[in-house]
């Protein structure tokens, strides 16, 4: 009788295992190696991504090939490790970039940008402080924010090493009548 309530009890125990790791383990591969979920605090993005709005970043195509131009992306404050910013990329490894005039030049071609929709009036002083374009290491990006006069971006930070590009913005989730995919038109070199 004794070695019956055992056997039953390892029966139990070993189910209870068997359904931690099939519901819980994917849970916890997606969360950390998969997606994120963003509150969105502050300006920076507007009009593209506004202040509460709540955002799916995914990780995993990070994993697969570097950001691209005009992903909206998801970095560690470089101020502050335990935050996190919500940026543009408008400028790649090996790329020279410029910013003069409220205008952004990626080897010496402006950069057209229609996602800067409210305009941008405080200009000065120049990236970099030179004046003369600086050509990002192979492992930097230039980003900004889509609300330049609000954003504390590369500008002020320097380029961004890729290791502290975490996920790229894919879906707003709130606020409802906005959800849907986050993009924007791209970007073009005039």
């Amino acid at each position: 009788m004794h070695r019956s309530r055992l056997g039953t009890c390892l029966v139990v125990v070993a189910a209870l295992l068997v359904g931690a790791l099939t519901f819980a383990l994917p849970d916890y591969l997606a969360i950390n190696f998969v997606y994120q979920t963003v509150h969105v605090v502050g300006s920076a993005m507007h009009p593209t991504v506004d202040h509460n709005d709540y955002l799916v970043a995914e990780k995993l195509p990070y994993r697969v090939h570097p950001p691209r131009r005009g992903d909206i992306i998801i970095m560690r404050d470089p101020f502050d490790p335990t935050r996190t910013f919500i940026k543009r990329v408008v400028g790649l490894p090996g790329e020279g970039i410029l910013v003069r005039s409220c205008t952004v030049f990626v080897n010496e071609r402006r950069l057209v940008e229609p996602y800067v929709r409210d305009g941008w009036t405080r200009c000065d002083p120049p990236w970099p402080g030179s004046g003369q374009a600086v050509t990002l290491g192979a492992n930097e990006f230039f980003v900004l924010g889509d609300n330049r006069d609000s954003s504390l971006d590369s500008r002020t930070f320097g380029p961004v090493m890729r290791g502290a590009i975490e996920a790229r913005v894919s879906t707003r989730i709130l606020p409802l009548d906005r959800a849907g995919p986050v993009s924007g038109p791209p970007a073009s070199l005039a």
